[in-house]
This record gives C-alpha cells, structure tokens and sequence, in this order.
C-alpha cells in the first residue's frame, strides 16, 4: 500500500432519470474523518449511505461532499390557476363596466403573473428508487477519484519524507564519526578543565573533583541517543514502506525524534556535535511538518 495525503478534490456530474446531477468532494487534513454533506432538498436520505461508503475508503481528513441537482428541460409541466383565472376576469368585468377600453387578449390574460403555474413533475417510486441507486454509484466513482487524487499526492509526500529520512540518517552517522564523543576526547577536555580549576582554586578535594568529571563525561555519553535515532529511522522506512492510514504512528514517530534530537543537543561537548544536533532537530522539524498531510 501506498501513503495517501488528506488533501484531494473530485468531481463528477452526469444525467438520468430527467434530472442532471454533479458530484463534489473536497477533503483537506483532520484528525479524524470528519464528512459534511451538502445535499438538495428531498434527498436527506442518501446522507447516511453515502457517509457510509467515504468512510470505507477513507481513515483521516475533513471531507466536504456537495450534490447539485437540477431538472432537465421538459421535465416541467404548466396549469391554468382556475382561481387566479376567475378573479382577473371578475375584474376586468367590473372595471368594463365603468371605463369604455378594448377586451383584453387571451395571450394578455396568460401573462398575467400567477394565472399559469409551473410545477415540476412528482417522481414516482421507482424514478426515486432509481435516482437514488444511480445518485450513490456516481459517488462511489467520485470517491475513486478523491482517493486517487489523495494517493498522487501522498506519493510526493513519501518521496520528501523519504529525503528527509536519509539526511536524518546521513546526520546521525556524522554524529556517531565525531571525533568529540569519544571517550578519550572527553575525558581529556574534562583533564584540562580540572587542571584549570585546580590552578585557580587549590583547596578543591581532587578526588571528589575527578569523580564529579567521571559523572559528566557518563552523562555526555549519546551512545544511546544514536540507537534511538537508529531504530526510529528503520520503523520510519517500515511504515511508509507499509502505507495505509499511517499518519498518526509518523506523527508520534516525528515526536521521538525530536525527543532524541534534544536529548543530543543538550549533552554536546563540542561545537561540532552542537551544529549537527542543529541540523538534525532542523530537518526533524521538516519531517514533520509534512507528516500533518499523510492519513
């Protein structure tokens, strides 16, 4: 399985059963999968399967679902509001009778607003049971094309990722060569500063001084740090090799990182070994910044 992102868009319109009808999905990054659907007045009843079928193919991301429905020409009919009609006639009677004009028209009298109605034809059952079932297998294929458009952009995503992941890598191994985390370097930078302090302050116990150096030199061991580094680099590989909806163990993974970064940084000795731990913590935060985007 490939990584998906959580951004995507689709579209899809058609026609049937007299109606044309258009499809739109937009999804964008969520903690969880939130669906809203925008649907036309009279098909509340499709909310529920169609909110079913987005969440079998989809674990993360805030969707927007839009269905815009509109009658095609001639699925109208018009009628004489009997009514309407009777009372324009019934005035026009009375004001014959005290202005001398000319008889209206028949075309004058139908343009009269309210005296011809439109109104659209009602659907009986099985035109609506047919809408319906063609409505929700034209949503099925515009989700195909949601998850597709998430899954061309979660392959972008994986190849930063990817990048990013190496130069972690590439930075841990400057950081295990450096020639400043060595036991030796440290105990010897550890001799001079001790042999400095005991110049300038002879009544220090050096037993005791000696032992808080040993202290300090085990505390600035990253030797542990490095075997973290390394086995989140590999479960990293593992899971974008994996894909599916992975975006929350990245994420939590991204936070180990940066954990261990930190750790580092606080227990260089040497400026070299800060400046990598710089760029590490750098490059972790690029990682997961782009994390956010996988499902």
């Amino acid at each position: 399985m490939s990584l998906h992102s959580m951004t995507g868009f689709s579209r899809l319109d058609g026609s049937a059963c007299g109606q044309r009808w258009a499809w739109e999905l937009r999804s964008v990054n969520g903690k969880g999968l939130d669906v809203r659907l925008r649907l036309p007045p009279g098909l509340d009843r499709l909310e529920i399967p169609a909110k079913a079928r987005i969440a079998e193919r989809m674990a993360r991301g805030n969707v927007q679902v839009t269905l815009s429905l509109a009658r095609e020409t001639g699925a109208t009919t018009l009628r004489v509001n009997e009514e309407m009609l009777a009372a324009v006639l019934a005035a026009m009677n009375r004001i014959a009778e005290k202005i001398d004009a000319t008889a209206p028209t028949l075309d004058g009298i139908l343009a009269i607003k309210g005296v011809l109605e439109t109104t659209e034809v009602e659907d009986d059952e099985a035109t609506r049971s047919a809408l319906d079932a063609t409505l929700l297998a034209a949503l099925d294929r515009s989700v195909d094309g949601l998850v597709a458009a998430r899954a061309s952009e979660g392959a972008a995503i994986a190849r930063v990722l990817s990048g990013h992941v190496d130069e972690i890598e590439r930075l841990t191994a400057a950081a295990e060569a450096c020639p400043a985390r060595r036991p030796e370097a440290i105990r010897a930078r550890l001799a001079e500063q001790v042999a400095a302090l005991m110049d300038q302050v002879p009544a220090l116990d050096p037993q005791r001084l000696h032992q808080e150096a040993a202290l300090i030199a085990t505390r600035a061991d990253i030797r542990e740090e490095l075997d973290r580094l390394a086995a989140h680099i590999s479960e990293a590989r593992r899971l974008m090799a994996a894909g599916g909806a992975v975006g929350r163990r990245l994420d939590f993974l991204a936070q180990e990182f940066n954990r261990e970064v930190n750790t580092l940084c606080s227990k260089a000795n040497d400026r070299d070994l800060t400046t990598i731990g710089l760029d590490l913590k750098a490059v972790v935060d690029q990682l997961r910044e782009q994390i956010q985007n996988i499902e």
